[in-house]
């Protein structure tokens, strides 16, 4: 016996299997377009937390020029770092961003000296410039140019996304796997 299916449910299979396909490639660093029309010569699909980075490295002056995205919640934050001695959280050297309790979109650099950190605007060990971000697709973009860097190319780098407190304050992120998994090591000289 055959299975026949109207215009409506072929039309209605059809779009959700075209917007799966939309929805998984956009996932992805390869095929990503930033809306500030900004370029970037190497990306890499982060392994944990659904996170990308994007970076052009300049050999000459060992600094990388970096986007690094994250999905974003109306009451959260992203953040992305570089610990300059192990691959870990503690020690590490953040930029962070979220939106304010204004609705405006703030980012500003922080360390991770414990478990619980302060999350407060803080100097860094190496110098960020041209920081800002960009809200987009239920994505929060961080942009900025770190560097130049002591240990040269090859660094650890550490990833987090976690939620606000009633007062706009970044509270310490989840425990689960994902969160506790989202560190690696990257070469900006590489790809």
């Amino acid at each position: 016996m055959a299975i026949g299916l109207s215009s409506p449910s072929i039309l209605y299979i059809s779009t959700i299997l075209i917007s799966l396909f939309f929805s998984t490639s956009s996932q992805t660093c390869s095929n990503h377009t930033f809306t500030s029309k900004r370029t970037f010569t190497s990306c890499k699909d982060l392994p944990y937390l659904n996170a990308h980075l994007h970076w052009t490295y300049f050999k000459s002056t060992n600094q990388s020029k970096i986007a690094f995205r994250a999905p974003h919640t109306p009451k959260g934050w992203i953040a992305w770092a570089i610990n300059p001695y192990r691959r870990s959280m503690v020690g590490s050297q953040a930029l962070i961003a979220f939106r304010n309790t204004k609705g405006m979109m703030s980012a500003y650099t922080t360390t991770i000296t414990g478990y619980n950190p302060s999350m407060q605007p803080k100097k860094l060990s190496f110098h960020v410039s041209k920081l800002s971000v960009e809200y987009s697709n239920n994505e929060i973009t961080i942009f900025a140019v770190v560097g130049p860097l002591a240990n040269g190319p090859v660094v650890n780098q550490v990833w987090q996304v976690g939620s606000l407190d009633q007062n706009g304050v970044p509270m310490m992120h989840e425990m689960e796997f994902q969160n506790l998994q989202s560190k690696d090591v990257i070469d900006f000289s590489s790809f």
